[in-house]
């Protein structure tokens, strides 16, 4: 029979929860970016069908009655996409456009979280 000396319990015991906390330590945060990450989709998903869609349309084309009249710009564009900078769309969401046609500003409605969100969703579009 094997005796363990009580002097040294505490010390077995460390070396036995410290892998467990260390594996908790390391795996937990990719937890939590996955589910964030997942989360975020989701929301600019649903951000867009509520702000964007009825000028950019479902597909990002613009094709809308609305998104033609408001010369709205086409998302899937290849050319754009490659021209345009995150921070310019970014900018374009929150503060609105006047170039093309009227884009309304999102500030009063959207956090820096979700125009960021819809930056990553409207890079989605490129053809």
């Amino acid at each position: 029979m094997i005796q363990i000396n009580t002097n040294m319990k505490p010390a077995l015991y460390c070396l036995l929860i410290l892998p467990v906390l260390l594996a908790v330590f390391l795996i937990t945060p990719k937890l939590v970016a996955n589910s964030a990450a997942t989360s975020n989709a989701r929301s600019a998903s649903q951000l867009y069908a509520k702000y964007c869609v009825s000028c950019h349309g479902q597909n990002g084309k613009s094709q809308t009655p609305k998104g033609k009249s408001n010369h709205a710009r086409d998302l899937t564009d290849a050319k754009w996409q490659d021209d345009v900078s995150d921070e310019r769309i970014y900018n374009s969401i929150m503060n609105g456009r006047k170039v093309r046609g009227e884009m309304p500003s999102f500030s009063n409605k959207l956090s820096n979280e979700e125009a960021d969100a819809l930056v990553g969703l409207v890079r989605g579009f490129r053809k």
